[in-house]
């Protein structure tokens, strides 16, 4: 009997969109034969969501080497730790190492992060894997003219993480997802602004914002408390940390059906679960052009964007999206029907694996 294929996806912390990619994909692939484990370099709140993938949790140099050596990985997907590249070469893994990036910031910040990272890979990597997210593409081919490249859609499991028809609440309700971070990525702040000015049209709108409460600054929770202060948000503002993903089909839908939304103010994203999985529940999308989104929302088909800083172009589309009930209902159905034809866990699988053995990967 022929041995399984054995892979090894690396990455920070159990947590967002990461921790829902490392689930999906390695419970589907391990139908295609293949086993997937994953090592996580600190604990994280994702782990509370249902996975039966063997996991690690550790940053010891040792306990790592011992990990790779005992797994005989034929390849060891890297994700975003590009010094932990290196590091596997010099703990004598000889098998494939693919880097991927799911989300590097802004254009600017990813173009020095991976040029820091260009000492750590060239040497050392394979290949290079990314979301199809079009600035990181660009920025591989700049940096990295020689070195393969491969590029597919995320995956989401639209038969799990789908539409579910609960009781309507009474009032919009205006979602946001992401974290509270010095950098401030996710733009909780665009958010709160656009969320006040909707509240001038129609009092009655609740504010729905999901978060990792683990990964929050401390300075920028002291400043989300003051701004909702400020703009008088209180009363209207729902915060929910942590909530697990196989909930959030619930939220979603109930979202969607209270004729409110998913509001993406993101300055930037790799390719965002999020929005796949508002789309796949029936929530509209109204997004900043974050990049990443480009192959999940199609302008005014399958969700609608507006400009980054633009409050009064938010605020305007989401009326739209709130009030034009033939456009809303256009959106959701072009939204659902897309990330079944594009984002399936099959056509994900099949291009994951087509790429291993393009790069030689072997049992």
């Amino acid at each position: 009997m022929r041995k399984a294929m054995k892979i090894l996806f690396v990455f920070f912390v159990p947590s967002g969109g990461m921790e829902t990619l490392n689930r999906l994909r390695c419970q589907a692939l391990k139908k295609r034969g293949i086993e997937c484990h994953c090592l996580y370099f600190m604990h994280g709140a994702g782990m509370q969501n249902y996975n039966d993938t063997p996991t690690f949790f550790t940053n010891e140099d040792q306990k790592i080497q011992h990990i790779v050596a005992q797994g005989s990985y034929a390849a060891i997907i890297v994700v975003s730790a590009y010094e932990f590249v290196q590091k596997l070469r010099e703990f004598g893994y000889e098998g494939l190492i693919i880097f991927e990036v799911q989300g590097y910031g802004e254009m600017g910040a990813a173009h020095k992060e991976l040029t820091k990272a260009a000492p750590h890979l060239l040497p050392h990597a394979n290949a290079l894997l990314n979301p199809k997210t079009p600035y990181i593409s660009d920025i591989f081919s700049t940096l990295f003219p020689h070195m393969r490249k491969y590029e597919f859609n995320n995956c989401l499991d639209t038969k799990a993480f789908t539409y579910r028809s609960l009781p309507k609440k009474p009032f919009p309700i205006i979602a946001w997802i992401g974290r509270l971070e010095e950098r401030d990525n996710k733009n909780w702040r665009e958010f709160l602004i656009i969320g006040h000015h909707l509240l001038q049209h129609n009092p009655k709108i609740q504010l729905w914002m999901f978060e990792d409460a683990n990964l929050a600054s401390p300075e920028e929770r002291v400043q989300f408390e003051q701004m909702v202060h400020t703009l008088q948000l209180n009363q209207h503002l729902v915060l929910q940390s942590n909530v697990p993903n196989r909930q959030m089909p619930d939220y979603f839908s109930m979202i969607g059906d209270s004729g409110g939304m998913y509001c993406c103010t993101s300055k930037s994203e790799g390719g965002p679960f999020a929005v796949l999985e508002a789309m796949s529940c029936r929530c509209p999308v109204l997004t900043t052009d974050s990049s990443g989104v480009r192959s999940s929302v199609l302008p005014h088909v399958t969700g609608i964007y507006y400009t980054l800083g633009n409050i009064q172009e938010a605020v305007y589309f989401a009326l739209q999206l709130m009030r034009n009930d033939s456009l809303r209902h256009t959106i959701v159905d072009n939204a659902q029907k897309h990330v079944k034809a594009h984002f399936s866990i099959e056509q994900y699988c099949s291009q994951f694996i087509a790429m291993l053995q393009d790069l030689g990967a072997k049992k």
